[in-house]
């Protein structure tokens, strides 16, 4: 059971910390705690344990980093106060210490306590890695069984868990910690995958290693990976949409690629007692999920794609720096098809002919990107993000996005990176966002070494206000960190006034520009691609719409997923 306390990360008006500072993520200023109020939340930590024991649990992980309570008393950043819980090192971790040190009181020498240290807190006036080593040394001496790795501050404005973050990027600071401490400790962040917790384990840079988000997107990890059978893996690809996201909007949280995900009570794909024949059209990220769902069940599954390759839009996404997991995805829907038995029917344009002799028929198909309209809209110069992300198109030297979605900036990301994607080299990664490899200084912070954008580029949006405002929200923030850092020029409110030999003319605030592009590349949404729809009702036959080919508003393999799993668990 952990036990956390939010601090002045509560999102309500009576939130405590240690001092009167508000975080910049949340509107409230919290009110310091009095010394008796100090006591009065270390007994309550104590209580808390001895309930745990009680209730069965076999210990307590107490949250000691991330920015909540206990880390904002050892951290300078956020404790002034003048009292014994404050000034010096030794000072600020005493909360930390005698909350340790009351549960071991509390709950006797067998009961397991593990403390979330924070290593780095990547935010400025952080702990130094000094005042870290004579905390673990503190935390231990008072009694804490484990000690866990806890990477970054909510606040930090460098991520620590999405999918641009290499994979273990954070596992060297548990491994620089190992020769102060005796007791166990724990690597996390960012391991997703088997051989990534092998090699941290086999390196002797940790005794355990940490999963949580990987267990949503496949609640047998432990039990495949026992097995070895890694290949079978649904694996976490750390885009935060449908788990952190939906915390953050107060949604149930689940799994992109898992919708089962917290549903697993209402979505059940119970074995079917009358099989039938399906077809499904379309090997996207929706046509791969309906087929595999509805062939679990005993269906009998043909599923049709005109291309060479499984993954529709997925394979567009994985050429995107820092979406490398998406590779992960395709992988494991191969290991699905086969292992269901899906007939997989690549290089098929599939059509009524085809399709007649089916009881079920699910289209699949898709999306085309929307044309735009606008003088010169035919020019050479304008390219689809398609054409783009699949080498069709080389891109010149300046070039201009129109869209400012999720597509936009993927695209902006391809056109400002070159060479290896930073996500694969967790050292220039490290660079590239200002974390001080060594972890020595404090808040692990260093000056951001950012690698030029091979280009100069525009993002524009015709809607006013700030380019990608409409992005997750545990994700959005990164992507605009890094185009900003590429120099890249964003821009609302804009008036597409036409394409020539001398580049996109636009109209901003009333002012007109002349952006002297290369290429315009468009990302201005797209259309459901239902040809085939029309098609097959004319000849009697009738097909459920899912993924693109029902709502193209945005390329949502969220949506995509869930809606082709519960269509194949209706069938």
């Amino acid at each position: 059971l952990q036990l956390l306390h939010a601090g002045r990360y509560a999102y309500h008006p009576l939130s405590v910390a240690p001092s009167k500072l508000k975080a910049p993520i949340n509107p409230f200023t919290p009110r310091a705690l009095s010394a008796g109020g100090v006591e009065r939340h270390i007994a309550d930590y104590a209580r808390s344990a001895k309930l745990a024991r009680e209730a069965g649990y076999d210990g307590v992980e107490v949250m000691g980093s991330e920015g909540y309570l206990i880390n904002e008393f050892i951290a300078p950043r956020t404790n002034k106060r003048i009292d014994r819980w404050g000034g010096d090192a030794s000072q600020r971790m005493r909360f930390a210490v005698e909350i340790v040190r009351r549960i071991r009181e509390a709950c006797g020498p067998d009961f397991i306590i593990i403390y979330r240290l924070s290593l780095v807190d990547l935010v400025e006036d952080g702990s130094n890695w000094e005042e870290i080593v004579q905390q673990a040394k503190a935390i231990e001496a008072a009694g804490a069984t484990i000690i866990n790795s806890g990477i970054g501050w909510h606040e930090a404005r460098i991520p620590t868990i999405a999918t641009s973050v290499p994979r273990a990027a954070f596992a060297g600071v548990t491994a620089k910690l190992k020769p102060h401490v005796k007791v166990p400790l724990v690597a996390t962040n960012r391991i997703n995958m088997p051989e990534v917790a092998e090699r941290i384990l086999a390196d002797g840079g940790a005794d355990m290693v940490s999963l949580a988000r990987p267990l949503l997107a496949d609640p047998q990890w432990p039990n495949k990976a026992r097995a070895g059978r890694a290949e079978a893996i649904n694996t976490c690809i750390a885009c935060n949409q449908a788990c952190l996201d939906h915390v953050f909007e107060n949604k149930l949280a689940s799994c992109l690629v898992n919708p089962r995900a917290a549903h697993e009570t209402e979505l059940v794909y119970h074995p079917t007692q009358a099989p039938k024949k399906v077809a499904v059209v379309g090997a996207g990220p929706a046509g791969l999920a309906c087929a595999t769902v509805a062939a679990e069940r005993g269906h009998q599954v043909t599923l049709f794609d005109a291309g060479d390759e499984i993954g529709g839009q997925f394979n567009v996404a994985k050429r995107i720096p820092g979406k490398e997991e998406f590779h992960e995805t395709l992988r494991y829907f191969r290991h699905k098809l086969a292992e269901t038995g899906v007939q997989l029917r690549l290089g098929t344009r599939a059509d009524t002919a085809t399709l007649a002799g089916f009881d079920e028929v699910v289209l699949a198909t898709g999306i085309t990107p929307r044309k735009v309209d606008f003088p010169g809209a035919d020019h050479a110069k304008v390219v689809s993000y398609l054409d783009v992300l699949l080498g069709r198109v080389t891109v010149g030297a300046n070039a201009a996005i129109i869209g400012a979605g999720g597509i936009g900036f993927d695209v902006g990301e391809f056109l400002s990176h070159a060479g290896e994607s930073p996500s694969l080299d967790p050292q220039r990664w490290m660079a590239e966002w200002g974390v001080d490899s060594s972890f020595e200084a404090r808040g692990a912070l260093a000056r951001p070494e950012v690698e030029a954008s091979p280009r100069r580029l525009w993002l524009l949006q015709r809607s006013p206000g700030k380019p990608g405002a409409r992005l997750g929200k545990t994700t959005g923030w990164i992507h605009r960190a890094t185009l900003k850092a590429k120099g890249v020029r964003m821009l609302g409110g804009v008036e597409y006034l036409g394409v020539d030999d001398e580049g996109l003319r636009i109209r901003v605030e009333g002012s007109e520009q002349l952006l002297p592009v290369d290429h315009v590349v468009i990302c201005a949404g797209q259309e459901p691609n239902r040809a085939l729809q029309a098609e097959l009702q004319a000849a009697g036959i009738n097909a459920q719409l899912i993924g693109g080919a029902d709502v193209a508003a945005e390329l949502d393999a969220k949506r995509a997923i869930d809606q082709g799993s519960r269509v194949a668990a209706a069938l």
